[in-house]
């Protein structure tokens, strides 16, 4: 059974850090696009970042380059989220997501059904 669990939210005032983990178990992940999205209620789900688990791509939404880092790794089957001067505007919930067997496609960030797997979320809030 493939599971992600996502972990690291909470509520951080503007200009603050939080990092963000999803643990892939049971999972083929020397070989995936993974990925964050976010949602916030009434909107559709928005993708963050992307990144390969076989190799170096990633791909980052407009709104968080510069600002966010995603990054892997491999012998702890886990993927990071590292967000740093945080707005209002990230509030949201971040979700972690997997495609087997594939490297990233850019586009993929505005395509989350792309995506074959999902965790449960975890919550980000920043006054």
């Amino acid at each position: 059974q493939v599971q992600l669990v996502e972990s690291g939210g909470g509520s951080v005032q503007a200009g603050g850090s939080l990092r963000l983990s999803c643990a892939a178990s049971s999972y083929p992940y020397t070989s995936a696009c993974m990925g964050w999205f976010r949602q916030v209620p009434g909107k559709e789900r928005e993708g963050v970042a992307l990144i390969y688990t076989g190799g170096s791509g990633t791909y980052y939404a407009a709104s968080v380059e510069g600002r966010f880092t995603i990054s892997k790794d491999g012998s702890k089957n886990t993927v990071y989220l590292q967000m740093n001067d945080l707005k209002p505007e990230d509030t949201a919930m971040y979700h972690c997501a997997s495609r087997r067997l594939t490297v990233c496609l850019g586009g993929w960030l505005q395509r989350p059904s792309q995506f074959d797997y999902w965790g449960q979320g975890t919550q980000v809030t920043v006054s």
